[in-house]
């Protein structure tokens, strides 16, 4: 008997992985930034860990929110255009079965075949074809607001909470250096993993998210030393 070709994508994956990806990249970036701005500002280390626990708890918030609201935003488009094509397929099923054999037409099928496989489709789910292959809506691809929204201040929370972690455990004399060093290391490990994950060079993906975490880091602790020195 021959195995069963199982081929792994990871389109399935993109919802999420963007989502997460993102939010534990802001929880450290900004959180990391936001320590080190205070702290080269010359402020009390309990002051600083204030700060960075501020920091968790607004930018997971602020995370939830835009997400939600993005994606909520894209799933009352989808729903709509789904809603006007259910309407076309109740008014007009020839004319939206034509359309969907042009589509196939389109992509390489001859005219015979492509009628033949729109009408086969159509039978067994007309507003899934339509959605499929006109709208490029499907269930893997679909917005999903409330998984974004969670996934997205969960992420942001675990990334913030790595550089107050280090906060906690070092004296004030080393909080700079340690913070700055070890919220570059957890960048690149989260940039090499989520490039793994999706499929994307690993070097690339770590030294991507690296630099332009240190770029915000390096800045906000400027900022900090400046107005730190104006005090």
């Amino acid at each position: 008997m021959t195995p069963r070709h199982r081929e792994r994508h990871r389109t399935d994956r993109i919802g999420w992985l963007r989502a997460a990806v993102l939010g534990a990249n802001d929880g450290i970036v900004s959180t990391a930034s936001l320590i080190l701005g205070v702290a080269a500002a010359q402020a009390s280390h309990a002051s600083v860990m204030v700060a960075g626990i501020a920091g968790l708890v607004a930018g997971a918030m602020s995370m939830a929110a835009g997400e939600y609201v993005s994606v909520q935003s894209q799933a009352d488009s989808e729903e709509a255009a789904l809603n006007m094509e259910r309407a076309e397929l109740a008014a007009d099923d020839k004319a939206e079965r034509r359309e969907l054999a042009a589509i196939y037409v389109g992509r390489g099928l001859d005219a015979a075949l492509a009628k033949q496989v729109a009408a086969q489709l159509m039978a067994h789910d007309a507003l899934g074809a339509h959605a499929r292959d006109e709208l490029g809506i499907s269930d893997t691809l679909s917005a999903r607001p409330v998984q974004a929204a969670l996934t997205s201040a969960a992420s942001f929370a675990v990334g913030a909470a790595l550089p107050l972690v280090a906060v906690a455990f070092v004296p004030d004399r080393a909080l700079i250096p340690v913070v700055s060093g070890t919220s570059l290391v957890f960048l690149a490990i989260l940039g090499g993993v989520a490039a793994q994950v999706g499929g994307a060079p690993v070097a690339a993906g770590a030294l991507r998210v690296t630099f332009w975490g240190a770029l915000a880091m390096a800045l906000t602790a400027g900022v900090g030393a400046l107005f730190g020195a104006v005090g």
